[in-house]
């Protein structure tokens, strides 16, 4: 009688572990981790005593630190293994990202303006939005517009007469507790119309100083103009409009720019296009 060979693994079929693919965690890559959800792309790889780690970073440039244990990702919504790189790359293997850090659409056309609108304050939050968001709103059909302060926001907002498919978003600059700023956004806040801001002086603030190759912004004695202060600290040329670009030619992405606007900018772009 011939002798039955059988298979050393006594698990049953309907329970055994189906393979996954193996990925190497590059640099850029976009994956969630299974457990926590944390969503990020890949910042680097290390060998610890532990055992090897992937460190992700979030679109509010967060860090966390995870092991490279099996199945442990999901990449594009499938269960995947991240493994050490064999070799540097420096194409990105996830999908294509714009500068918010949104999937980005190949061949999108922009949609037509819809008559919602976000009012930033200023020339340079228009420019630092435009930086990042500009894909974004253009997919949207949302312009953004400067309003050269926020003095004249109440008219401005009764003019622009708000409703269900005219939303009005505004940004504002230094909106913290007790100023002027605060008191005029409760004066036009409304269903339709959503006042945020950011608690820095300027929105050259937001963006980190490590884009632009400082240490930190200077502190700039009360009563003196922030922007002209903060080039005589720095060593820079008396020349505010130079000076913005040297700070936007540093930022790139959403990973250039502080939490504090980021939320809010997003938190707008929400707001208008809701139910659209």
């Amino acid at each position: 009688m011939r002798s039955r060979q059988y298979d050393p693994d006594l698990t049953p079929p309907w329970k055994r572990s189906v393979p996954v693919p193996e990925v190497p965690a590059e640099p850029d890559l976009v994956v969630e981790e299974v457990t926590t959800g944390f969503c990020g792309a890949v910042v680097r790889c290390e060998k610890t005593a532990q055992g090897p780690t992937v460190t992700l970073e979030d679109r509010f440039g967060k860090h966390r630190v995870f092991p490279l244990e099996p199945r442990g990702f999901l990449l594009e919504g499938r269960v995947v293994t991240l493994v050490r790189p064999t070799a540097p790359s420096r194409a990105p293997r996830g999908p294509a990202r714009t500068a918010s850090g949104s999937i980005a659409v190949p061949g999108a056309r922009a949609r037509v303006a819809r008559a919602g609108r976000i009012y930033v304050e200023g020339r340079h939050d228009a420019e630092l939005v435009e930086r990042v968001w500009g894909d974004d709103l253009r997919i949207e059909g949302v312009v953004v517009e400067y309003l050269e302060g926020v003095d004249d926001l109440p008219s401005i907002v009764r003019d622009f007469g708000p409703g269900p498919d005219a939303r009005l978003g505004v940004l504002v600059d230094h909106l913290v507790p007790g100023s002027k700023e605060s008191r005029i956004a409760a004066e036009v806040t409304g269903e339709h119309v959503l006042v945020v801001g950011h608690p820095y002086v300027d929105v050259w603030e937001a963006v980190k100083p490590s884009s632009v190759g400082i240490p930190a912004w200077p502190r700039v004695p009360r009563g003196q103009d922030w922007k002209t202060g903060v080039c005589a600290a720095l060593g820079w040329p008396a020349n505010t409009g130079a000076a913005w670009q040297r700070i936007l030619a540093g930022v790139r992405s959403y990973k250039d720019l502080e939490p504090e606007l980021l939320g809010r900018v997003e938190e707008l772009i929400d707001f208008v296009t809701a139910g659209s």
